[in-house]
């Protein structure tokens, strides 16, 4: 068959807000001892739509979302200011049913704003040191009350959070106390996903100890995805899974219990059959000879098809699996087809992720972690929602 003229997207990224629901919901339903479930919306959903997401997981019973910066907790706020339309109405008043307002939580601390703006935001920051925590306290003294905030106590990670001696100081200062609302003390799992690792049971007694330093009732927040499975004793009251949601295992070296949630395609550009010896690709670095068959593939490094994947990634083509041949370029792979029974043509998809092979199967040819692989897809590539709360 020949080539042929095709119209529409190049490229396409189909996200299920179904199984993204789907999946929020079977890690709630894990939770034991009455904790709650958050969402990790952080970096666009991990690169799938915040939006969307955020939406989604409001209408299914999400109250708490964390962000890492503050101009994206106002996306995920504007986002989440148009589902109150979409719950029903009294039937009596006709008045909207009153529902829980949702909380962002700001894991990068109160920056991104001044002050002022920060508290007229309604967004509640994570603070990590003794800096934020002067911040925020002079801002509630500036404003003459008490303003929310999570506390971040570091328990190994040594990447934010109060370290012990830190801890011990605020424990002392009762007026700082006065001035903060805190709503949570969180820290963070360095090593979750491996449920054997020793760091596990290590952060979580100091965790412990050192909430326990600061001498007062506080609701604690402590799992990650991977720390849900690590038991109820990593519960506590509020749980901050990520990864899961989007479908990405939190399971090192076991079964991943999650749904996948996208579908990354690519078109075919075009086929070929090679007619005389020589090379593709740049650098001239992979040989061929006449009688060859591939196809050019528009998704490259700039779609987030890494160039690591040279001569280590596969796609799928009419669902057999097909090898990616010569280096990856900017906007297009070469794919090999020799043992396809029926040759694909320009404007056939190629499927990068999706049943075939999940994102941490691209991401293990890739030799890096699902997270970078969604992170990294590129905002050229439409965005198709099915289900959910689009």
């Amino acid at each position: 068959m020949s080539d042929a003229a095709f119209y529409g997207p190049s490229s396409t990224l189909t996200i299920d807000l179904d199984a993204i629901a789907q999946n929020w919901l079977l890690l709630k339903k894990k939770l034991q001892n009455g904790a709650d479930c958050a969402a990790v919306v952080k970096a666009d959903s991990y690169g799938l739509g915040a939006e969307a997401v955020s939406r989604t997981l409001f209408l299914q019973g999400c109250r708490h979302f964390f962000v890492a910066q503050y101009a994206e907790g106002l996306k995920v706020q504007a986002a989440l200011a148009t589902v109150a339309k979409s719950f029903p109405h009294s039937p009596v008043s006709g008045a909207p049913v009153v529902v829980d307002a949702p909380v962002i939580y700001v894991l990068e601390g109160p920056c991104g704003a001044p002050p002022t703006e920060f508290i007229q935001s309604g967004l509640v920051p994570v603070l990590n040191s003794p800096a934020d925590i002067a911040v925020w306290r002079a801002a509630a003294e500036g404003v003459g009350r008490k303003l929310p905030c999570l506390l971040h106590i570091d328990t190994g990670m040594n990447r934010l959070g109060l370290n012990g001696t830190e801890v011990a100081a605020l424990a002392a200062d009762k007026e700082t106390w006065a001035a903060l609302d805190v709503r949570y003390a969180m820290s963070h799992l360095a090593c979750a996903d491996e449920a054997a690792h020793p760091k596990n049971a290590e952060q979580l007694d100091l965790f412990r100890a050192l909430s326990a330093t600061l001498g007062r009732p506080l609701r604690l927040s402590f799992a990650n995805s991977s720390g849900i499975f690590l038991g109820p004793d990593y519960h506590f009251d509020l749980a901050r899974p990520g990864c899961a949601i989007y479908g990405i295992s939190p399971l090192g070296g076991s079964s991943n219990p999650m749904q996948g949630t996208a579908r990354f395609e690519g078109r075919i550009l075009q086929s070929r059959t090679i007619d005389r010896a020589g090379s593709l690709g740049y650098g001239a670095g992979y040989a061929v000879t006449p009688g060859q068959k591939c196809v050019t593939v528009s998704i490259g490094y700039a779609d987030g098809y890494l160039r690591s994947l040279t001569g280590r990634g596969k796609v799928y083509i009419g669902g057999q699996a097909c090898d990616v041949i010569g280096r990856v370029s900017m906007d297009s792979i070469i794919v090999a087809t020799d043992h396809l029974t029926c040759q694909p043509v320009a404007g056939d998809w190629a499927e990068i992720i999706g049943p075939h092979q999940t994102v941490d199967d691209v991401a293990a040819q890739a030799g890096t972690i699902g997270y970078e692989i969604f992170t990294g897809l590129g905002i050229r590539t439409p965005r198709l929602y099915i289900g959910g709360a689009a």
